[in-house]
C-alpha cells in the first residue's frame, strides 16, 4: 500500500493554499495556491468563499496522489465565521476588512467584556468577530434572526468537507470578545447576547469530524475514508510546531503572511495593552498565549510595491541614505491609526525599497518582542518572512545575535499539521539558525535607536 499523505487548506485573508504532506517524514511534497479575490456584496462585504471551494475542489480532483490522502486538516485565519440557517444554507460570510463595520463601535465598546477578562483589544472594522455579530443583529435583524449557527472559518472548511458542524478554542480565542482564556469559557458578552447557542460544539483541532462527504469523495477523486480534521486558527500552527518541540522552553514565535504575529510563550499577560494591539491567543490545548501583531505583509507591500530581492548592500545604502519607514500603513498593530511616511527613500531602486521594507518590517517584530516582556527568547520564523535571509539576520542583529531559526529549507510546520493528522510520531523537522549579517553593520545599532525615537513611542 502507498504511505499515506495529508492535505492541508490553508485559508489566509490573501492567499489560499493547498499543500501535501509526507508524514511519515515530516516533509511537503506539493503545493499550490490561488490568490482570493473579493467575494459577492450585499448587506456586507463578504469572503469569497465559492471561489475558494470551486478552486480546492478542482485542485483536488487534479492530483495524481489524491487516492493516498488520509486526512485533511483545515486551517484558516480568524476574526472570520459564515453564518448558516437551520438548513445549512449560507446567510453570510462577512469580511473583517469591511468598514461599515465601524459605524456600531460607540455602541459595541459599551456591552463588550473589559480587556483584562477576554484579553481581547478593540479593533477597527470586524476584527472582533464579536462586532460583526453586534451590527447584524442591530443593523440587520432580518437576517440574523435567520441565524442558526456561527461557524468559525477553519471549521466552515471542516464541515464543507465532511457534513458535521464544530468550533474549536484557537478560532473562538482569537481577539474574538467572545471567550475568557483564562476562565476557558465564552465571555459575558457572548452569553449576556445569548450567542452561545449560535455555536456548535467545541471539538480539539485533531479531533477527527468524520469522513468526507460522499458527495466531496465523488467530485475530487478522494478515498471515501478520508478524515477530515476539525482544523484550527492558522498562527497557532505555527506555535504549536515550536510547543510540541519545547513545551518548557523559551521561544517567540513570528509567523507572517498578510499579518506578522509574535507569539511568546512566556510572555507576561500583565504586559498586555489592548490599545497596542496586543492580546492573548488560546494554543490548542486551550492555554492563553501573549501576543501582539501588526499587519507586516500587507505594510511590507505598500513600502516595497515592487517585487525584487535584497541584498545586503541594499541595506547598506538604505541605512547610509537613513531612509526610514515609520508606521504604520495598514490597519492593526500598536501605531494604528498613525499614517505611516517614507524619508529619504524616493531615490532608491526596487532592491533597496525591499531592503527597507525587510529592516521595517525586522524593527517591528523586534519592538513587539520587548512589548511583551519576552526575555531573551529564542525566536523561530514561520512562512514568508522564514524565507527572507536578510530579514532573519537583520532581527538576529538587532537582538543583539539572539538565535533565530526557520524550518530547513522553508518548510512550514509540517510536524504540527501531521500531529493534528493523526500522525503524533512525525519526526521534526531540522532547524536551520539564520546566518549572521555578511558584512559589519555598525550603524544599525543607531539606527534602531533613532527608529525608535521616531516612532509613537507605545506606553
Amino acid at each position: 500500500m502507498s504511505e499515506p499523505l495529508i492535505a492541508v487548506l490553508d485559508v489566509g485573508k490573501t492567499n489560499a493554499r493547498l499543500e501535501l504532506l509526507d508524514p511519515a517524514r515530516g516533509t511537503s511534497v506539493w503545493k499550490a495556491s490561488r490568490t482570493n479575490a473579493a467575494g459577492p456584496d450585499g448587506p456586507l462585504r463578504q469572503l469569497d468563499i465559492v471561489g475558494i471551494e470551486t478552486w480546492v475542489t478542482r485542485t483536488l480532483a487534479a492530483l495524481p496522489d489524491r487516492a493516498r490522502i488520509t486526512a485533511i486538516v483545515p486551517v484558516a485565519h480568524g476574526a472570520a465565521a459564515v453564518l448558516l440557517d437551520e438548513s445549512g444554507a449560507v446567510l453570510l460570510a462577512p469580511d473583517y476588512e469591511d468598514p461599515r463595520f465601524d459605524s456600531v463601535a460607540e455602541e459595541y465598546a459599551a456591552v463588550r467584556d473589559p480587556f483584562a477578562r477576554t484579553f481581547s483589544p478593540q479593533l477597527p472594522c470586524g476584527l472582533n468577530l464579536g462586532r460583526q455579530l453586534f451590527y447584524l443583529e442591530h443593523r440587520e435583524p432580518a437576517l440574523f434572526a435567520r441565524v442558526a449557527h456561527v461557524v468559525p472559518f477553519p471549521q466552515y472548511w471542516a464541515w464543507r468537507l465532511s457534513g458535521t458542524l464544530a468550533r474549536e478554542v484557537t478560532s473562538l480565542g482569537c481577539h474574538s470578545d467572545l471567550w475568557a482564556p483564562a476562565e476557558r469559557k465564552f465571555s459575558h458578552l457572548a452569553t449576556r447576547m445569548r450567542w452561545t447557542g449560535l455555536f456548535p460544539a467545541c471539538r480539539f483541532a485533531g479531533d477527527a469530524l468524520g469522513n468526507i462527504e460522499p458527495a466531496v469523495a465523488a467530485a475530487t477523486g478522494l478515498n471515501s475514508n478520508c478524515k477530515v480534521m476539525c482544523g484550527l486558527h492558522d498562527s497557532n500552527v505555527s506555535y504549536l510546531e515550536h510547543l510540541l518541540a519545547e513545551p518548557q522552553g523559551n521561544f517567540a514565535v513570528v509567523s507572517s503572511g498578510t499579518w506578522t504575529i509574535v507569539m511568546a510563550n512566556q510572555a507576561r499577560l500583565a504586559k498586555l495593552q489592548d490599545h497596542l494591539d496586543m492580546l492573548a491567543n488560546v494554543d490548542v490545548f486551550g492555554a492563553p498565549v501573549g501576543t501582539a501583531r501588526f499587519m507586516g505583509g500587507r505594510e511590507f507591500e505598500a513600502i516595497a510595491p515592487q517585487a525584487a530581492q535584497a541584498p545586503v548592500e541594499a541595506l547598506c545604502t538604505v541605512l547610509k541614505r537613513r531612509a526610514m519607514a515609520l508606521p504604520a500603513f495598514a490597519l492593526g498593530g500598536p501605531f494604528a491609526g498613525v499614517a505611516g511616511s517614507l524619508e529619504h527613500a524616493a531615490s532608491l531602486t526596487d532592491s533597496e525599497r525591499a531592503a527597507l521594507a525587510t529592516l521595517y518590517v525586522a524593527l517591528m517584530s523586534d519592538l513587539l518582542i520587548d512589548m511583551l516582556g519576552a526575555c531573551e527568547p529564542t525566536i523561530y520564523l514561520d512562512g514568508p518572512l522564514a524565507r527572507n535571509h536578510l530579514f532573519g539576520a537583520i532581527l538576529s542583529a538587532l537582538r543583539a545575535d539572539a538565535p533565530v531559526y526557520s524550518n530547513e529549507h522553508g518548510a512550514g510546520p509540517c510536524r504540527a499539521l501531521c500531529y493534528l493528522g493523526g500522525f503524533p510520531e512525525t519526526p521534526a523537522p531540522s532547524k536551520k539558525r539564520s546566518p549572521p549579517l555578511p558584512l559589519p553593520l555598525p550603524q544599525l545599532g543607531l539606527y534602531r535607536k533613532e527608529w525608535r525615537e521616531r516612532v509613537t513611542a507605545p506606553t
